[in-house]
C-alpha cells in the first residue's frame, strides 16, 4: 500500500488535471503501467548476446560421429596401402617365377650338354691323332674311318648350336676369367701379352653362359 501511495503522489505532482482526476479514481493504473515501461525499456536497453554464443557447440553424439569418421578413413588409407604392397609382392613372385620356368627350359639340359661334351672331345682327339699324310687312296679303310670321324663331329658341332651350346676358339683372344681357365702363363715371341696363345681345351657356353672354360696357356711378358 505505502508503494501504490507514492505512485499516486508522483502523478499527482504532474501538471495535467485531467491525469490527477484519474490517478485519483485508480491509483493503481500508474503503478502498474510504469513497471511495464521499466521492464520494456530494460528489455530493449538489454544487449543482445554475440553471434558466437548464439551459435549451438556440436553434441556429444556428433563429436562421437565425427571421430567414429576419423578412424575409419584412417584404416581405409591403411587397407589400401596394405592391398598395393601385396599386389606389388605377387607381381614380383610372379616375374620371379616366370624366369625361373624360362631359366629352367633354357638351362635344363645343362648336365646332359656337359656329359655330351666329353664324347665330342674324344671325337677331336680321334680326328687329330690320324697323320693327316696316311690319309690318301692307297689306305682307303683310313681314309673313311677319317672322314666318318670327322663327319660325326660337324654333325655334333650341328646338334649342339641347335640347342643353344657354342664352341670356344680363344686363340689370339684376350684372356677372360669368365671363359677361359689359365693353364701356364709363358713369354711368346710375337703375341701381345695377356692373350690367349694355346688352347688344351675347348671351351663352351650355353645361351650366353659359360658351361666349361676353355683351357690355355696365356702370354705374359718376357
Amino acid at each position: 500500500m505505502a508503494a501504490v501511495a507514492q505512485c499516486v503522489r508522483g502523478a499527482l505532482r504532474g501538471r495535467h488535471p485531467l491525469l490527477r482526476l484519474a490517478l485519483r479514481t485508480s491509483p493503481r493504473l500508474l503503478c502498474v503501467a510504469t513497471p511495464q515501461k521499466n521492464a520494456g525499456q530494460n528489455a530493449e536497453e538489454e544487449p543482445s548476446a554475440p553471434a558466437s554464443e548464439q551459435k549451438a557447440e556440436p553434441s556429444a553424439a556428433e563429436k562421437l560421429l565425427a571421430e567414429e569418421k576419423a578412424k575409419l578413413e584412417e584404416q581405409l588409407r591403411e587397407t589400401n596401402d596394405k592391398y598395393k604392397r601385396a599386389l606389388a609382392d605377387v607381381e614380383n613372385v610372379r616375374q620371379r617365377s616366370q624366369k625361373l620356368v624360362e631359366e629352367a627350359k633354357l638351362y635344363g639340359i645343362q648336365s646332359f650338354c656337359k656329359d655330351l661334351l666329353e664324347v665330342a672331345d674324344i671325337l677331336e682327339k680321334a680326328t687329330e691323332s690320324v697323320p693327316k699324310e696316311e690319309i690318301k687312296d692307297e689306305n682307303p679303310h683310313l681314309k673313311s674311318l677319317y672322314e666318318g670321324l670327322v663327319m660325326t663331329e660337324v654333325q655334333i658341332q650341328k646338334v649342339f648350336k641347335k640347342h643353344g651350346l657354342l664352341r670356344l676358339d680363344p686363340v689370339g683372344a684376350k684372356f677372360d676369367p669368365y671363359e677361359h681357365e689359365a693353364l701356364f702363363h709363358a713369354p711368346v715371341e710375337g703375341k701381345e701379352p695377356g692373350t690367349v696363345a694355346l688352347v688344351s681345351k675347348m671351351g663352351y657356353k650355353l645361351h650366353g653362359r659359360t658351361l666349361r672354360p676353355a683351357l690355355v696357356g696365356v702370354v705374359k711378358e718376357a
